[in-house]
């Protein structure tokens, strides 16, 4: 990707990663007792260890908790008597000397909020009158995300100088790339559960009535292998619209493919052959919810129900250092490569189960080298696979 592919989403998590790098460099120079220069090489530690702290924190987005929680970070780094945090209304957060001022706080910052511009407030705009209160200036820098101005930092203290003006600029930039950070995750979160959402919808209404249909059918003739096949149909449908996290170990989704292809053995008799080729070690790799089962299902679909005699699906797992290396392969009818590819890009609405949900999902979470990798042609079967990471940031088994 060239230069001008690259968003800014991309360069806030660069600039946060370099400034969390160089933190770590200085920090384990001191470890190590080696001498880290200069006053100003001290200093910049000293602020980057600062910047560190209140980070996590303004992660959580423009929150009463967690403005609180950063306030007196950005006070350390600012050296003000009092800084204050607001968002479009209210004031979410002060730290430091003459808190009665406060609930003006989100009156302070009411012209940066609405022209996206510094001010710098004097005089009895800030003073209360009171000769022990240090509050006589204020420095408003907006807090902006996605090119909007959300909120507002103030510094206050006794005067103001060009010097203050500048830092508190940059600080609140850097704020501002915190909270845009933080609304990249919750949207990516919401985008993924809307995703999960439209997968739960797409499960094949056909796989629901062929299942049931292939109970029925035992109920007189082997009433025994009916509830054994009911309870595993219950219990595929409990894993496939639980509620909880977005992600799931390996393992159970695979006991949940079994209770899947379980159903489909019961349908399709000796022509579903079925072999599982899977690793120990990658069972308890977190991979995205329902990532695989769809997988499973489009190979029973499209690569048996056209075919006729035996079909042959296999379900591979392997070990490939810091990644899993998990497959799906069928001998079945195959498809052109050029409508899965439409498929993958949004550009189709074939008859496919969740297949560009799955991409679209893995490419959300762990990033675009992460997607599906399809091998087909017309009469010549399909494998699908993908890599996950075994540990990424942000992802956990819930």
């Amino acid at each position: 990707m060239g230069a001008a592919g690259i968003g800014p989403w991309v360069v806030l998590v660069a600039a946060t990663v370099v400034v969390a790098l160089v933190a770590l460099v200085i920090g384990w120079a001191i470890l190590r007792g080696r001498d880290l220069g200069g006053p100003a090489d001290r200093a910049t530690f000293a602020t980057l260890h600062t910047a560190g702290l209140a980070a996590p924190h303004l992660r959580e987005g423009l929150t009463p908790t967690g403005a609180s929680r950063a306030a007196k970070h950005l006070r350390t780094l600012l050296g003000t008597s009092a800084v204050a945090l607001t968002d479009a209304g209210s004031t979410l957060a002060w730290d430091g000397a003459g808190n009665h001022h406060a609930p003006q706080a989100a009156a302070h910052a009411a012209e940066v909020l609405r022209t996206g511009r510094s001010v710098v407030l004097e005089g009895p705009e800030v003073f209360c009158g009171s000769v022990d209160c240090p509050i006589r200036t204020a420095v408003v820098s907006p807090v902006t995300s996605e090119d909007r101005v959300v909120g507002a930092l103030i510094a206050y203290g006794p005067e103001t100088n060009a010097g203050l003006v500048r830092a508190t600029d940059e600080v609140a930039r850097w704020v501002s790339a915190q909270v845009e950070l933080a609304d990249l995750d919750q949207s990516r979160s919401r985008a993924a559960e809307a995703e999960l959402r439209a997968l739960r919808a797409q499960i094949s209404p056909h796989f629901v009535y062929n299942s049931l249909a292939a109970i029925a059918s035992f109920v007189r003739t082997d009433p025994e292998r009916a509830r054994e096949l009911l309870l595993e149909f219950a219990d595929f449908t409990r894993y496939a619209f639980r509620r909880g996290g977005e992600f799931t170990t390996f393992a159970d989704e695979l006991r949940n493919i079994e209770r899947y292809l379980v159903l489909e053995q019961a349908r399709f008799g000796d022509r579903l052959q079925v072999q599982l080729v899977v690793a120990p070690e990658v069972l308890p790799v977190a991979v995205p919810f329902l990532a695989v089962q769809p997988l499973v299902e489009n190979a029973v679909r499209h690569g048996l129900e056209g075919k006729t005699g035996i079909g042959h699906v296999t379900l591979g797992a392997q070990d490939a250092g810091s990644e899993a290396l998990i497959w799906v392969e069928d001998d079945g009818v195959g498809t052109d490569p050029e409508l899965v590819r439409r498929i993958l890009a949004g550009e189709s609405e074939a008859d496919s189960v969740g297949l560009g949900n799955v991409d679209a999902r893995l490419r959300q979470v762990f990033g675009d080298d992460y997607g599906l990798v399809v091998e087909t042609a017309p009469g010549a079967g399909t494998k699908v696979s993908f890599r996950v990471p075994k540990f990424h940031p942000g992802v956990r088994a819930g």
